[in-house]
């Protein structure tokens, strides 16, 4: 909307909940200010590492959990000026309407009892976190978000629509889904004191990624005392075990059945905090979107084509509520490829869109473009390129050497194909890879661009003189031995 009124469209917002949506809200924006904290934390009681640098912290190290919350709750309100109603009217020119729009034919849409005719509509709803099929969990769901006031403590069952809520640190939080939102939490949440289990059915974390990268993780939450359960076979029932803890939240008893390697067997997680990250579904339905001739599954989302246009060809859907790239940056490139194919005929396609992605872990690690089992199943031959952090000279002084830059190359080219990152600040290192596939600039070329010394950055560089190495094939090393050989 903001974008539309930047070149003279006259625009409506109409948004039922918080303007802002989940980034600001209940994601992005608060489970990085929970990290901050967390990273602290972590470093200052890492005694050996401080150690080993000359340091050392007298006495302990304490987490006051409520301040920690309201430093997340002060870092949202900040940043919230920039999606605001006020900045967004008053700065922008964009009437906002604060209700829940329903389509009432083709070209109108009705909000707080006024229609609104339009030429053309983008729907940006987003999704919402799922609740998996466990015996009690809605009903203590339901317990935890209930308005009605009343004088028993309530069961921290959550979503992330509902854990930055919390203000009393839980002892043992149980984080169902090894995806991204589980496992930054459960690192954040285990550096600040509380006991993680993470669960989950694959054996694997971070399963989009590849598995010795996203090892390297886990090995770092194992080390700061997570638990992984990871071959879950069932969930069968959360339910209260009777006892309230000292910090005011009911203790609770998860079962579930386990896959061992000949059987099934038992076994019950007691904690007072659950963390439901185990999927999302798109926002489509209440919207009467049938009225306006725009088809959707509740599953995939909104029906769109390369355009974003729905089956309304005046209607486009960007974000979570079409899309299988569920990030904040995603659906803000995807909303400006609506603005120019729906204002000025232009002809922007998704398919186009570069979209890196990161999970802020410690290490944290980031890719972008395809992966060796995107390439295999294609039938495209590669070949990879791996550079580790390991004797890079900014890791050794920084005394954190794990981690790695892998690149993914035409087999017969330097063209990258796709990238991914371990790392301290990998997110912050694959702009530069994305830069580099969006402007068609190879591995080899990388190679000569100069970084800054000592940067963990030169990694990329040095993944291109590694490229590089290889076109020396026997022939040019001769040739080139030859060349020094006449100028002695």
């Amino acid at each position: 909307s903001a974008g539309a009124a930047g070149v003279g469209a006259k625009v409506a917002l109409i948004e039922e909940n918080l303007l802002g949506g989940d980034c600001l809200n209940v994601g992005c924006v608060p489970s990085k200010s929970l990290i901050h904290s967390a990273n602290l934390a972590h470093t200052l009681r890492g005694k050996t590492h401080l150690a080993e640098a000359g340091l050392s912290v007298n006495g302990t190290v304490d987490v006051d959990f409520e301040k920690v919350m309201e430093r997340v709750r002060r870092v949202r309100s900040e940043i919230s000026h920039h999606d605001s109603a006020e900045r967004f009217t008053k700065e922008l020119g964009v009437e906002v309407f604060i209700g829940r729009g329903k389509f009432t034919s083709d070209k109108t849409v009705e909000v707080n009892g006024r229609t609104l005719t339009f030429k053309r509509a983008v729907i940006a709803t987003g999704g919402y976190p799922t609740l998996i099929p466990i015996d009690g969990i809605k009903e203590l769901h339901d317990e935890a978000v209930s308005i009605k006031s009343n004088d028993n403590p309530r069961p921290a069952v959550m979503t992330n629509e509902t854990f930055f809520n919390l203000t009393s640190q839980p002892k043992n939080l149980v984080v169902i889904g090894a995806g991204v939102i589980g496992l930054e939490l459960s690192q954040a949440m285990q550096r600040l004191g509380t006991s993680v289990n993470v669960l989950g059915r694959s054996g694997k974390v971070l399963p989009k990624e590849d598995e010795d990268l996203s090892q390297l993780v886990k090995e770092q939450m194992i080390s700061d005392g997570v638990t992984f359960l990871l071959s879950v076979d069932k969930y069968v029932s959360l339910s209260k075990t009777g006892t309230i803890l000292d910090n005011g939240l009911p203790e609770m008893v998860l079962e579930i059945q386990e896959k061992g390697p000949d059987d099934i067997t038992v076994k019950e997680v007691v904690c007072d905090a659950v963390l439901v990250a185990a999927g999302r579904r798109p926002n489509v339905t209440g919207m009467d979107l049938e009225a306006a001739g725009i088809e959707y599954d509740t599953k995939k989302g909104l029906l769109v084509n390369e355009k974003l246009q729905t089956t309304n060809p005046r209607v486009y859907g960007v974000g979570d509520c079409c899309s299988d790239f569920k990030f904040t940056h995603a659906a803000d490139f995807m909303a400006r490829a609506v603005i120019r194919n729906a204002l000025f005929l232009g002809k922007e396609k998704m398919s186009n869109l570069l979209i890196p992605y990161a999970t802020f872990t410690s290490p944290e690690i980031a890719s972008v473009g395809l992966y060796g089992r995107d390439l295999d199943e294609k039938g495209i031959a590669y070949r990879t390129i791996d550079k580790p952090f390991y004797d890079n000279d900014r890791n050794i002084c920084d005394s954190d050497r794990v981690g790695l830059v892998r690149f993914r190359v035409d087999a017969k080219t330097d063209k990258i194909l796709g990238a991914s990152i371990v790392g301290s600040n990998a997110g912050n290192m694959i702009g530069e890879v994305t830069l580099a596939m969006q402007s068609d600039t190879g591995l080899g070329a990388l190679a000569a661009v100069i970084h800054p010394y000592p940067t963990t950055s030169e990694v990329i560089r040095q993944a291109g003189d590694l490229y590089n190495k290889t076109r020396l094939t026997t022939t040019v090393k001769s040739l080139l031995r030859g060349i020094i050989k006449i100028q002695r």
